[in-house]
């Protein structure tokens, strides 16, 4: 079916009780690479019974996901199912099962409508704690659109001593690459990412490797879990690193300025490295910011695939928007493998970018003073 026009609010709810620790972020993490969907909030991780499993079941994770999307709710129920397949999902005919991943449609907006064997809103919203409480969390004021009551109302109502709905804060989706394996790179055995270790394994075999052969066994994975985390720039945002860490400037209204922060980047032309130190200084005006925050600022745009260009604007444009101050300046030298191991090859050449946001524009002495402060 085509996409509809306009973006529609949809709460998902994710849940997993085989391999959990690893396939409930991985879920989340394929949402937010989505086409047509985007990821705008994600709750905590609650543990719970499984709900009508055999005897014995594993307990599920679950959490409750906001999206907006501008799939119909049939293309994007037929999206998740393939998310399911992705993440290894083997169905049968019992809807109790232990499955590895289940990404289900809870709301899509304001629809009460009836499909064939499922429903929306999902009739297990006003019955389920395990799916209300991840809800309320995410979601408060959303009204049911047949009760009319909210999701906060609908959650009270169902919490109960017996309703074991427990937040395990261990396994953090708000962020993304943070399951138990991804700080352990060495750890190779069994999947991590089924879609990209096949599709890596394919590059090996089209460039006349053996995927097969000792050295090469794991690498998919290898290569799956470091991509992930040097690409992990666009599932975080300025917002989350900078978390809260700005204070009044309290008088300090002279110029700050961080020297020789070190990023790594990927050029975007040809997937190589580039590397290298920024300089960026500001004039704060009511705000500072923690100082660490500046290098994870660095670090959220620096870790997509970029041009040094736009990556230097983009760090200047969000301490501007953040802290507001008079003036920002960011200057960045970088060394590029596309330059240096292919086209001309030419080892000792580096680039060097500047931005200059307010008074570093606009005053020569201001914009001369960061100059001489970065070199």
């Amino acid at each position: 079916m085509p996409p509809i026009q306009d973006p529609v609010e949809v709460v998902i709810l994710a849940g997993s009780n085989l391999d959990k620790e690893r396939c409930l972020p991985e879920s989340i993490r394929h949402l937010r690479r989505q086409p047509g969907i985007t990821v705008r909030t994600v709750s905590t991780c609650y543990e719970s019974k499984s709900v009508g499993g055999p005897a014995g079941a594993p307990d599920f994770y679950n959490a409750a996901v906001l999206v907006t999307t501008t799939l119909d709710p049939e293309a994007l129920r037929e999206r998740l199912h393939g998310i399911e397949d992705d993440l290894g999902r083997q169905r049968s005919s019992d809807p109790s099962a232990p499955r590895t991943v289940d990404l289900d449609v809870i709301y899509y907006g304001v629809l009460a409508k009836e499909y064939d064997g499922w429903s929306l809103p999902d009739p297990g919203a006003e019955s389920e704690a395990y799916i209300a409480v991840p809800i309320a969390e995410i979601a408060p004021r959303w009204v049911h659109p047949t009760s009319g009551r909210t999701a906060s109302e609908i959650a009270e109502s169902l919490v109960t001593e017996d309703s074991q709905v427990i937040p395990h804060v261990a396994i953090r989706l708000s962020t993304p690459y943070t399951t138990s394996a991804v700080p352990d790179f060495d750890d190779v055995e069994g999947m991590y990412a089924p879609r990209l270790e096949a599709i890596v394994r394919d590059q090996l075999i089209e460039i006349g490797e053996d995927p097969d052969r000792e050295g090469l066994q794991r690498t998919p994975r290898r290569v799956a879990k470091a991509l992930d985390f040097l690409t992990s720039g666009y599932t975080s945002s300025v917002e989350d690193v900078v978390n809260g860490a700005l204070f009044d400037a309290e008088g300090a209204n002279e110029m700050v300025v961080v020297r020789d922060v070190e990023y790594y980047s990927m050029c975007e032309h040809h997937m190589l490295p580039f590397f290298g130190k920024a300089t960026i200084g500001y004039l704060p005006k009511e705000k500072i910011i923690g100082l660490s925050k500046i290098a994870r600022v660095v670090d959220v745009f620096a870790r997509r695939l970029q041009v040094q260009e736009r990556l230097t604007n983009q760090v200047a444009d969000a301490l501007a928007d953040i802290l507001a101050p008079y003036g920002v300046g960011v200057v960045m030298e970088g060394k590029h493998l596309c330059m240096m191991m292919r086209g001309v090859q030419k080892q000792e050449s580096s680039m060097v970018t500047s931005a200059m946001r307010g008074t570093f524009r606009s005053d020569a002495r201001t914009r001369s003073e960061f100059l001489a402060l970065a070199t």
